[in-house]
């Protein structure tokens, strides 16, 4: 059967249903394909499920520790049947919303696989999208006519050649969301934002965690400085780091139920589970991109600055691009290139200006540019940093060995970049967001009134001591 829409949306993950919401706002008629659930990987494998586990492993890290604010520790009971089950209900709720509000925008909903369809009787052009139903054999194909496709369908779990998936022993981050008991020991390959959540909640959990880096560094992509204070942490609460070693197939031997790994001149360690945490490689095939123009890099879509591909008529925004994968990312750009097609110019998105965030225990979030980026660009820059210690909240919240960084233009003394590490680094990089955002000077920053005591003072520290007027430091 076919039916017509100004705009149909290929992946119903958070950019795709954003999208959505945003087309039907601006009076488009629109509906959206989705294989499998709304609200995609963010929804259901990544963002929101893997927050409720860090933060039921953050309250038995709490009551393990409990005896420093004056409590008696206790060693907890973790029920990770329960654990799951919370998940389960946080993202059910989300996952309500989502229906709700496609419902509450008129959005129509197509669960199915849809593929673009070349030029044909349906449309002079590329772009109309042929919805099947592989799991109901005996239902017709739906035809979608179209002014207008996004596509938005989002990225998997990069799989290792040499230590493929199984579910069972050797585990994808999609295979976390349904593990039914804590392993005595895991080995984490990858040592990235997902491999260092993991590694963080798994500890807190009780398992002793290994994580395996081919790089020197981890976190490659954050600050020296960070990524060292950070690693310090994870290694004080006893997780194991490999850093530099490249694993080898003769260096694999995968049993039943475990895994044996000989990592650099070591002796083979045996795990119960391995997690590979190597990145995430975008949804571009078997979509129809063959009856398109469109061109690949790598699988990642080419678009142009408004996010359109060499067929203008279709956009493709999020992780099938290659841009910062993040779900903020994606809605930023989903937006935009709803906007672009409603003839609306919307502002370009900067990506210095994106928060990066790291839910371990400490947290990390940064913003901006890094020295080693500016340092390879010729980029003059001063550098600064506040020690947690000096914040009486960070203090209490036992955070004092975390610290604020920040990089500022010599001359213009404008934002080049933040990084933080320690308490509820996540929450106060939205405040360096806005003042990127509002292309606010770093004295413009500490300026501002900020409460006492709070661990949002390190910001008003940065920014003054940017200008070497910092009270507390």
């Amino acid at each position: 059967m076919a039916h017509e829409y100004d705009l149909v949306i290929l992946g119903g993950g958070t950019a795709g249903y954003v999208a959505a919401i945003k087309a039907s706002q601006l009076g488009l008629k629109t509906a959206l394909v989705e294989k499998e659930k709304l609200g995609g990987t963010c929804l259901h494998k990544g963002c929101i499920p893997t927050k409720s586990l860090l933060q039921s492993a953050g309250i038995a890290n709490a009551m393990k520790n409990a005896g420093t604010f004056g409590i008696e520790s206790v060693t907890p009971a973790v029920n990770m049947a329960k654990v799951q089950e919370r998940k389960t209900t946080v993202v059910d709720q989300m996952y309500n919303g989502v229906k709700h509000l496609m419902k509450k925008h008129a959005i129509d909903v197509y669960n199915g696989y849809g593929r673009i369809l070349g030029p044909s009787i349906f449309s002079p052009m590329a772009g109309t999208i042929a919805v099947e139903y592989p799991e109901d054999e005996e239902r017709e194909s739906d035809i979608l006519i179209n002014q207008h496709v996004l596509i938005a369908t989002g990225s998997y779990p990069r799989p290792l050649p040499i230590l493929p998936f199984d579910g069972e022993v050797v585990l994808s981050s999609d295979d976390m969301m349904t593990l039914e008991s804590i392993p005595d020991k895991m080995a984490i390959i990858g040592g990235g934002v997902i491999g260092l959540e993991f590694a963080s909640l798994m500890n807190d959990l009780g398992t002793a965690v290994t994580v395996i880096e081919a790089g020197d560094q981890i976190i490659p992509l954050e600050e020296a400085d960070i990524a060292k204070q950070l690693r310090q942490s994870l290694e004080a609460r006893g997780i194991i780091f490999k850093t530099g070693h490249a694993l080898d197939e003769s260096d694999i031997e995968v049993g039943e139920k475990s895994v044996s790994l000989a990592i650099g001149d070591d002796e083979p360690s045996i795990f119960d589970k391995v997690l590979v945490a190597i990145g995430r490689a975008p949804n571009s095939a078997d979509i129809g991109l063959n009856n398109t123009k469109i061109k690949l890099d790598g699988g990642y879509l080419n678009v142009n600055e408004n996010y359109q591909t060499e067929d203008k008529h279709i956009y493709a925004v999020g992780d099938a691009i290659g841009n910062l994968q993040l779900a903020h990312v994606a809605t930023k750009e989903a937006i935009n290139a709803v906007l672009h097609m409603a003839d609306n110019k919307p502002y370009p998105v900067d990506y210095n200006a994106v928060p990066r965030c790291i839910y371990t225990s400490p947290e990390v979030a940064s913003i901006g540019m890094t020295e080693a980026t500016l340092k390879s660009e010729g980029i003059s820059y001063n550098v600064h940093k506040v020690p947690f210690a000096a914040i009486g909240k960070a203090v209490i919240n036992n955070g004092s060995k975390g610290f604020g960084k920040i990089l500022t233009d010599p001359e213009s003394k404008d934002i080049l970049g933040i990084s933080l590490i320690g308490p509820e680094a996540t929450e106060l990089i939205n405040e360096a967001a806005l003042a990127k955002f509002l292309d606010a000077s770093a004295l413009e920053l500490g300026s501002a009134i900020h409460a006492h005591p709070s661990i949002g003072e390190a910001l008003m520290e940065l920014g003054l001591s940017a200008e070497g007027q910092a009270i507390h430091v």
